[in-house]
């Protein structure tokens, strides 16, 4: 889509909407009253939207732009003798090309591009040159340390909002397509296999239609992991592995489809572009996959000491810090990429746009995520490192045992990449540095 403003027969300025229209996923509302609400401002009718979402909104000289956390957003403004040009897009790469069929790529470099924030409204003003940086304003803010200290009401509300979601989701997938989890055995994408199970065996679907793909590489720990969590619940007839040789593992071509490279995100995508091609290639039509990314995102579940600049305090006292990094506004902020899982999730996304599969985690939803920020995480932990660490494994197991008898089985966290092959072969498969991996981003560029 592409909006031009005219005077006097000349183009003052233009927006170019490169986003894909047809993966926009609201269950509650048309795109159009969307942009509405992006363009009005109204901040509670845009936090109310439910599913996936990237919206441009243009009035006159302003646009503004929003966006759910599943979906990246990235914006260039470029300069033509008649005025700006805001070229908005997916992916980087994408708002390349544009300039090179412009005959504007001389304009360009990728630190150049923006990123749009989740849970904001972006605000830009194509007044000319130089333009004013854009504003940004919140659309969703949970409520802090709102509940009590009870985990069993904490996992019942937590499980809850995940279970709802996932009935959302399922509900607008035609009956006849097949039902997929990206799965570990962990508490993520166990939680949401089960939720899933649940939620198709409630409604009557076929379960035929469901299976739990588990990537296998060598000697990887997941795959008797997630064997072991199914048969625990006789459910094992769901379990098919995706076994991939280690030298699919391609990290320059894992860096060209993220368009990023921070090292933990490029080994998670390696192994998630590893399992999308497995699947791809067995199963040409598959197009619904589910899986748990945001998980440990929304109950805080990363080991601390591996970032030297987090504590405990800085984890706890931050709003979705792990969901937005420090925040919009902050010194360490990227305008480039934003921050956290709003900036990782592109880890997710992209690779599932390459293989051709629409992919879904209700742990990205404001619901969910609304559920976990209000969890009271200091009087639960008194800043214990260990507590926290175990809290999201407690809270998941009493809500599925409150909500459904389950006896959910919970595991030691372990990172994806570390259960698809052992964490000292990946080194072998991987032998890169994340000031490699930039120095290969910005090779696509020059």
């Amino acid at each position: 889509m592409v909006w031009k403003i005219m005077i006097s027969n000349h183009y003052l300025e233009q927006v170019v909407d490169l986003l894909d229209p047809d993966i926009n996923r609201i269950y509650n509302a048309t795109a159009e009253q969307a942009r509405e609400w992006i363009l009005g401002e109204e901040t509670e009718k845009v936090r109310a939207l439910e599913g996936s979402f990237a919206l441009v909104a243009r009035e006159g000289k302003t646009v503004r732009m929003a966006r759910s956390l599943d979906r990246p957003m990235r914006y260039f403004l470029a300069k033509k003798a008649d005025g700006p040009v805001l070229i908005v897009a997916e992916r980087i790469d994408r708002i390349f090309r544009w300039l090179e069929d412009e005959g504007l790529a001389d304009q360009f470099h990728p630190s150049y591009t923006r990123m749009v924030p989740a849970h904001y409204i972006t605000h830009l003003q194509l007044i000319g040159c130089p333009d004013p940086d854009a504003r940004h304003t919140r659309f969703f803010e949970p409520r802090r340390n709102s509940l009590g200290t009870d985990l069993d009401d904490i996992g019942r509300r937590y499980v809850g909002a995940l279970f709802t979601e996932v009935e959302r989701w399922l509900e607008h997938i035609p009956e006849h397509e097949p039902v997929g989890v990206c799965f570990s055995g962990g508490i993520d994408s166990g939680a949401v296999f089960l939720a899933v199970w649940r939620a198709m065996s409630l409604a009557g679907m076929n379960l035929s239609r469901l299976k739990a793909f588990t990537l296998h590489l060598e000697d990887g720990p997941d795959l008797k992991q997630a064997r072991g969590f199914l048969e625990s619940l006789n459910l094992g007839m769901f379990l098919e592995p995706v076994s991939v040789p280690a030298d699919a593992i391609n990290y320059e071509e894992t860096i060209r489809i993220i368009e990023d490279y921070k090292i933990l995100d490029v080994e998670c995508a390696a192994m998630g572009i590893a399992l999308l091609s497995g699947i791809r290639q067995r199963y040409p039509e598959w197009k619904f996959l589910a899986d748990g990314d945001g998980g440990d995102e929304n109950l805080k579940d990363y080991p601390i000491h591996e970032n030297p600049e987090l504590t405990i305090r800085s984890v706890i006292n931050n709003l979705m810090l792990y969901h937005e990094g420090w925040g919009v506004g902050k010194f360490k902020h990227s305008q480039t990429y934003s921050g956290g899982l709003s900036r990782s999730y592109t880890r997710s996304f992209a690779p599932a746009r390459r293989y051709g599969f629409e992919c879904f985690s209700p742990f990205t939803r404001p619901d969910v995520i609304e559920v976990s920020e209000s969890v009271p995480y200091e009087e639960l932990t008194q800043y214990n490192v260990e507590r926290l660490y175990s809290l999201k494994g407690e809270v998941v197991r009493r809500g599925f045992k409150a909500l459904t008898g389950i006896d959910f089985p919970v595991y030691e966290k372990r990172r994806f990449q570390h259960g698809a092959v052992s964490e000292s072969r990946l080194r072998d498969i991987l032998p890169v540095t994340e000031m490699d991996c930039r120095r290969k981003f910005l090779s696509l560029y020059s």
